[in-house]
């Protein structure tokens, strides 16, 4: 039974009360409508009741295993009838034969109400057969939903697995590519890179499974990837990253910084001459976090256009994935100035 529906131990605990009620109310009736003594009335009333309870528990438990479709619901009404066929005649038979077989007045009456007694005993059991039917339709039902949900959460799960691990071949070839080079001319350049690309990898691997991450936490691996780029263009880059203190404790998703930042130099460095500066500005707006990425580019030579590479479309499938919106990355230029702004929203 899922977690959010009604347990079993509730429904027994109602199902006691429903027959307790039942039980004082029949026993009253029978005294007021047909004179019947108090103990007749009460050992009347508990035999109809605990018969009928134990055929509507058999068909309770029944439906635990076979449910019928509806096209086959007629499967349910003959088993209804006969099991208060059953009520009827084993309540008469006991009544009749060991406990008030001396009472004629008795006698009579039982005999009298044996119709009225077996449509009662139907309605009932009908009663908790629809009451069942539901409750297991509906417990169904959630069990569908929560694995549905699991099967979900899970394809989700996987999927922003694969966009982080997608962008991490890309890098880590331009940055091993950059090693090469420095090795033969600059090897404390090289041997210098390849403790930043250890330490950058290293916190990739502990960073994967996470979900959120403080700011904080951000910036500093992406400091990490920074300072492995400053060394891959020498002095061509800078960077300045603008950020308060009072923000440091604002979650986002891990490794979100790092393809925009590695998009901005793209964009940057490689159709421009000369240095370029690539700024980070965070800022709370309302109840998110907001991220602008600035870096210059040549409008005579290249053309920024919403989405443009792998890493923006993977940042914003990653966002709708994770936050179901479609406007949390927006891209926009001003002049020579190309802007990529992604907002996160906090946790209330």
């Amino acid at each position: 039974m899922s977690q959010n529906g009604v347990s079993k131990t509730k429904i027994a605990l109602f199902y006691a009360g429903w027959w307790l009620l039942l039980e004082v109310l029949e026993t009253y009736a029978l005294i007021k409508t047909f004179n019947l003594d108090w103990h007749v009335a009460l050992t009347d009333a508990l035999n109809t009741n605990l018969l009928i309870a134990t055929a509507g528990y058999f068909m309770f438990s029944a439906l635990n295993y076979y449910r019928p479709s509806p096209k086959n619901a007629m499967y349910l009404l003959v088993w209804s009838v006969i099991m208060s066929g059953a009520c009827v005649l084993l309540h008469n038979y006991l009544l009749s034969h060991y406990w008030f077989q001396h009472n004629e007045a008795y006698q009579h009456f039982l005999q009298a109400s044996t119709i009225m007694r077996g449509l009662f005993c139907w309605l009932m059991i009908m009663l908790i057969v629809i009451m069942s039917y539901i409750w297991y339709y509906m417990r169904d039902q959630q069990d569908a939903e929560q694995r549905q949900n699991d099967a979900l959460k899970l394809a989700r799960e996987a999927e922003l697995t694969n966009l982080r691990q997608q962008l991490q071949p890309h890098f880590l070839f331009n940055s091993l590519n950059s090693i090469s080079a420095l090795a033969g001319s600059r090897p404390e350049e090289a041997r210098k890179m390849v403790q930043q690309l250890s330490d950058f990898l290293r916190g990739t691997i502990r960073r994967d499974n996470s979900q959120m991450v403080p700011l904080s936490e951000e910036i500093h691996h992406l400091n990490l990837y920074l300072e492995i780029e400053k060394v891959r263009f020498g002095h061509r880059l800078r960077t300045e990253i603008i950020a308060d203190e009072s923000l440091s404790a604002l979650l986002l998703p891990p490794l979100l910084l790092q393809p925009i930042v590695e998009n901005a130099i793209k964009f940057g460095l490689y159709d421009t001459v000369g240095e370029i500066t690539i700024s980070i500005n965070a800022s709370k707006e309302a109840d998110a976090l907001s991220i602008s990425v600035h870096n210059p580019f040549d409008p005579d030579t290249a053309s920024p256009r919403q989405g443009t590479g792998f890493g923006l479309q993977s940042i914003q499938r990653r966002l709708y994935l994770l936050f179901a919106r479609q406007d949390l990355l927006q891209t926009s230029k001003a002049g020579n100035i190309f802007t990529t702004t992604v907002k996160i929203p906090q946790p209330q």
